[in-house]
């Protein structure tokens, strides 16, 4: 379209010459051109927001200074799907709550893959998988090299990580990574020591029955809960072990404060059936 514009300004300036017009009837047909010109549409870089509700950042640059390896659009996005759970999402049967969990995070929900090559069937699925960590596309093959306690040295995630993210919620990848010793302050689990990633969300299952769940963000702040229920949960050892792995951190005070609503939605219950 630019270059059609142009030659038309070619042949204004033909035409001027040819009939010699006067000055102001050329200035006036330059200053039409100039118009046209004004308004060719011009293709710029910048965010855009998908069918999915998901803002698009291709060229992400964005760097957390405390933890260089998160991918922050990434990490947002996931907290824009997250926020878009109510509890009712995140209640009845477990699996198919598990599946908005992994939708909400970025990964797919592979289960015919061999571990290592993106198998999901394991995240949020046990006491330790429960960390979604959205990682820089530059430090997803990061190892472990010892840096995290009871952790395998290398810990090579990478190729998992590459087929079983979502690429939907933008630059980088996510995994459900280990959370043990995400209780120190700072956290010294994968995310955090690993990749050099915040984690977008915890799933960590409140006392002191432990049939319901909290998401949390990286400061501990909460972002979404449920109560799933059915026979596919994790083994009630796994939902204790979750929760003891956290007691007493950031990341427990969501879990705790909904223990004690529990607890006074319990004791009103029973007071209330006794005066009946």
């Amino acid at each position: 379209m630019l270059a059609r514009k142009l030659l038309s300004l070619s042949a204004t300036f033909a035409l001027a010459r040819a009939f010699a017009l006067p000055t102001g009837t050329a200035r006036l047909a330059l200053g039409l051109f100039a118009f046209q010109l004004s308004i060719v549409p011009i293709r710029c870089a910048s965010s855009s927001i998908s069918h999915s509700g998901v803002m698009s950042a291709e060229h992400e640059d964005v760097v957390d200074p405390e933890y260089p390896g998160t991918a922050v659009g990434r990490l947002r996005n996931i907290h824009q799907r997250v926020r878009s759970l109510s509890p009712a999402d995140l209640s009845g049967d477990w699996e198919t709550v598990r599946l908005r969990i992994l939708w909400a995070g970025g990964l797919r929900n592979l289960q015919d893959v061999p571990p290592g090559r993106g198998y999901t069937g394991h995240s949020f699925n046990d006491f330790n998988h429960v960390d979604l960590t959205p990682m820089r596309a530059q430090v997803a093959h990061s190892e472990n090299e010892g840096r995290v306690a009871g952790i395998h040295f290398s810990n090579r995630l990478g190729p998992g990580i590459e087929a079983a993210s979502d690429p939907a919620l933008g630059p980088g990848g996510s995994w459900s990574t280990c959370a043990i010793g995400c209780s120190r302050e700072p956290p010294q689990d994968v995310a955090h020591l690993q990749f050099r990633s915040r984690i977008a969300f915890k799933l960590v299952w409140a006392p002191p029955h432990f049939d319901s769940f909290v998401l949390v963000d990286d400061d501990g702040a909460l972002l979404a809960q449920g109560r799933p229920t059915g026979p596919s949960l994790p083994d009630i050892a796994e939902r204790v072990q979750n929760y003891r792995i956290v007691q007493g951190s950031k990341y427990s005070r969501a879990a705790d404060e909904l223990a004690t609503f529990d607890g006074v939605a319990n004791t009103t219950t029973v007071h209330n059936r006794q005066s009946a």
